[in-house]
């Protein structure tokens, strides 16, 4: 019987962890049985200047301070190259928003990415990005979207999304793109044939109530389109960010993450982060319903402006999954188990 939102917010608020984890890995057997999947891919975040100014971000740069950059097109090539030959599948390219880019310089990347490495999967840009780049052409979501589509884009990251009520979005990030933008922004990338992600970020002062508020929107989403492959739960990384704040405690994470697997009921994966919580606590998400550990991550730099920095390798992924008494699988971006250890 399917979680009303009463119920999730219920078990967020006062459900015991242990009962709720018990619980939540049970569906996740049913669903997997023992094996655990990775990706081994790279971050490539071409850029650090944006116009959006997030408060609870501490990578971002605005424009025209001295430490602004924008990698080269061959350096975005290079790092491709190196991905490609480590064995992975996949580069997630992201950015700030920056003022002066044309769609036409991110087509001319995702087509040189192509042409130079056509087994590389390219998973890219949130749908705060791509509503910047449909505003700045002056064209549409659907059109924008088809045109990166046809330079190589595969799929979109579910980031942008932090907690889909616009309470806790003008507090955290007023000048980012709000709920409704959002979810439209992936309707129509769904629409097309193009995938994604779903993310929520927890931590920044938002209710129990909120998050459930968060997961309905996606709930309700995928009822409609089907498109999202996963659901992926941060927390907010304070150090060195204007919000600031402490950061959320390893078992609220690990009870949301829980109350995620029961109530995403059609989102078939469910991802715990390793990135955020470190090796340890990913391992544990394996007993709380996660079936994912993410990516090996052969560059990021988003949560480490955060002070936050933890390294993942293939053998070290492998062991760790071991350890939970789990079978370690490698797999693509669509989720396929590509190779068995």
């Amino acid at each position: 019987m399917r979680l009303s939102e009463r119920e999730a917010i219920d078990l967020l608020t006062s459900g015991d962890p242990i009962a709720l984890g018990r619980a939540a890995d049970a569906e996740r057997r049913r669903r997997f049985g023992d094996t655990v999947t990775f990706i081994v891919d790279r971050n490539i975040n071409y850029t650090n200047i944006c116009v959006n100014e997030c408060r609870f971000c501490a990578f971002y740069t605005k424009p025209g301070a001295e430490d602004g950059y924008l990698l080269p097109m061959e350096e975005i090539l290079e790092k491709v190259g190196e991905i490609a030959a480590a064995g992975g599948t996949q580069v997630m390219i992201q950015g700030g928003i920056h003022p002066d880019l044309p769609l036409s310089y991110y087509e001319e990347m995702l087509r040189s990415i192509r042409d130079r490495y056509p087994s590389i999967v390219i998973h890219s840009f949130t749908a705060t990005e791509i509503l910047y780049f449909a505003e700045k052409e002056g064209i549409t979501i659907e059109d924008t979207l088809r045109r990166l589509q046809d330079a190589g884009l595969a799929s979109l990251p579910g980031g942008g999304a932090e907690i889909l009520v616009d309470r806790v979005r003008k507090l955290i990030a007023p000048k980012k793109i709000m709920t409704e933008d959002w979810l439209r922004v992936m309707r129509t990338a769904h629409k097309i044939g193009m995938e994604s992600t779903a993310t929520m970020v927890i931590g920044f002062g938002e209710t129990m109530a909120e998050r459930v508020e968060h997961m309905e929107h996606i709930r309700r989403l995928q009822e409609e389109t089907g498109g999202f492959r996963a659901f992926i739960t941060w927390t907010f990384q304070p150090g060195n960010t204007a919000l600031g704040g402490e950061k959320t405690s390893s078992w609220d994470y690990m009870r949301t993450l829980a109350v995620t697997r029961l109530y995403m009921d059609n989102v078939s994966h469910i991802q715990g982060s390793w990135v955020t919580q470190g090796e340890r606590i990913g391992q544990l998400t394996l007993g709380f319903g996660a079936d994912d550990l993410g990516s090996i991550m052969l560059e990021e730099n988003v949560v480490r402006a955060a002070g936050t920095r933890y390294n993942m390798s293939i053998k070290k992924m492998i062991d760790l999954i071991r350890g939970a008494g789990r079978e370690p699988a490698q797999r693509d971006t669509q989720y396929r188990v590509i190779r068995r250890f």
